[in-house]
């Protein structure tokens, strides 16, 4: 009889807040979006790898994962090295990755930086290694995104860096830009803490939510059981 009235209540009575439910159903509907969105982009970025279609795509999911990246790399050692070997790995394989490539050019155009520590990082590359014996005609040089730009020039001179390898920083630093893109990185967040921050928590913020909407679901769920037995 107790049952029957238990049952009877859980007909009229629920524990299950249906707005948790819609919220989560959203959360999860914006998650899957968001994953598909990042999936298409990076079948499209495959597709269109030789155009310049390419940099494009790499831009959007790169600008997506820079707060979050950068953050961690000012106050983590670790995550620095971590960013540090990726950096060396996309100088190493400069010209051999298209991929590797267009984000090396992207980072220093826009952080105004050469190379990881300084511009004499490009050694670690075959191309630009600075030894004796390298037959390269780009032997001594960086790309032409460590480059300053030039007022008025129309067309891009790509040769701007050759031999900067062998010069000295201040006389380097009339023709590219010879810091590290580890202190400019540094300096940016520096300048921009509290722009990172907030891009950084609004992206950590749907994934709380969902979080802390799924276990108050499971808690409304196991009371309504318990309220049933």
């Amino acid at each position: 009889m107790d049952r029957k009235l238990n049952l009877n209540r859980a007909e009229t009575f629920s524990f299950v807040n249906p707005w948790i439910r819609y919220f989560l159903f959203f959360f999860s509907f914006l998650f899957w979006v968001f994953s598909l969105l990042i999936v298409a982009i990076g079948v499209y970025a495959k597709a269109q790898k030789a155009t310049d279609t390419f940099s494009f795509s790499l831009t959007l999911v790169f600008l997506t994962q820079l707060a979050i990246a950068i953050l961690g790399f000012f106050y983590s050692d670790q995550a620095r090295d971590a960013l540090g070997k990726f950096v060396k790995k996309a100088i190493v394989h400069y010209r051999d990755d298209l991929d590797l490539q267009n984000l090396m050019d992207y980072i220093q155009k826009e952080f105004k930086c050469c190379g990881w520590n300084n511009y004499t990082d490009w050694s670690w590359n075959l191309y630009f290694n600075c030894t004796h014996d390298n037959p390269s005609s780009e032997r001594c040089g960086v790309p032409y995104s460590c480059c300053t730009p030039v007022p008025g020039e129309a067309v891009i001179n790509t040769m701007c860096g050759f031999g900067v390898q062998t010069q000295k920083f201040m006389e380097a630093n009339k023709s590219i830009y010879p810091v590290g893109c580890a202190d400019r990185a540094v300096m940016w967040i520096e300048s921009h803490l509290l722009l990172v921050g907030a891009l950084a928590l609004g992206l950590a913020l749907p994934q709380i939510a969902g979080i802390v909407l799924s276990q108050i679901l499971i808690s409304q769920i196991q009371d309504e059981i318990t309220s049933v037995l």
